[in-house]
């Protein structure tokens, strides 16, 4: 099944520099985004490191192992990668004072054929548009989230808080890491959305929902997100993948044994 792509970062209106990065290998159906976060430019860093680690590493192991590999695989895979990345990080945060600290949030997507392995560390996001309809894929590992999920907080108390950006697990701050992945059915006519807090922080999924909806080119669609992002505020980097599942019309599964 082909598969369309589209990557773009801002710096946003409150910040001068960037710390998200975006990586996209298209031979592989492979995306990367990172939120990089810790001292003067460490975030940066990070989130360069994580990206461009990843998608060497990764990249290069899939197109070695092209149609042969099982989901399992490929899962074990995204695992090894991302933990060679948070050492990689780590021990450079620990051999370099000026990166004390440093982290990253991460979103990884495997694309291939039917099926979208999606990982995540962070409170870095992704979504799916199918017939109309925007569902978060990924569950933020924050301390929001944590709050919510205990009932002592509503989302909607939670858009205002003030511990947005505490987020409870991060590549690289640790010298290990739990990279969360779940698998997905893809349909022909789906859109998938990777996006830093940057994005999620300054809309609400009703808006991305009518953005990517409004718009027929992902180009178009990137754009008009990261713009109304900066118009909402603008108040962190926005960074955005785009992927568009093409093909026919879609065929609806009587069942799927994977999480949706």
């Amino acid at each position: 099944m082909p598969f369309e792509f589209y990557s773009a970062i801002d710096t946003g209106r409150a910040r001068s520099n960037n710390e998200d990065s975006v990586a996209l290998d298209d031979d592989s159906a492979l995306a990367v985004l990172a939120d990089g976060m810790g001292g003067y430019n460490a975030g940066e860093v990070a989130s360069s490191m994580a990206t461009s680690f990843i998608k060497a590493e990764l990249g290069r192991w899939l197109q070695q192992a092209a149609g042969n590999a099982t989901d399992p695989d490929i899962r074990r895979a995204m695992d090894i990668c991302v933990d060679n990345a948070n050492r990689a990080i780590f021990n450079a945060a620990n051999s370099n004072p000026q990166y004390a600290g440093m982290g990253t949030t991460l979103v990884v997507g495997v694309f291939r054929d039917q099926r979208l392995l999606l990982g995540h560390v962070g409170d870095s996001r992704g979504y799916r548009l199918r017939a109309g309809k925007l569902l978060q894929l990924t569950r933020d590992h924050s301390l929001l989230q944590e709050q919510i999920d205990a009932g002592l907080i509503t989302p909607e108390q939670a858009a205002f808080s003030a511990n947005k950006n505490l987020v409870t697990r991060a590549v690289g701050v640790e010298d290990t890491v739990l990279l969360e992945t779940h698998l997905h059915e893809v349909m022909p006519g789906d859109v998938y959305l990777m996006c830093s807090d940057g994005l999620s922080d300054m809309l609400d999924d009703s808006t991305i929902s009518q953005v990517l909806q409004g718009c027929d080119s992902l180009e178009t669609a990137g754009i008009a997100l990261i713009d109304a992002a900066n118009e909402a505020g603008g108040k962190d980097n926005i960074a955005i993948i785009l992927a568009r599942v093409l093909g026919g019309a879609a065929q609806q599964r009587s069942w799927w044994p994977f999480r949706r």
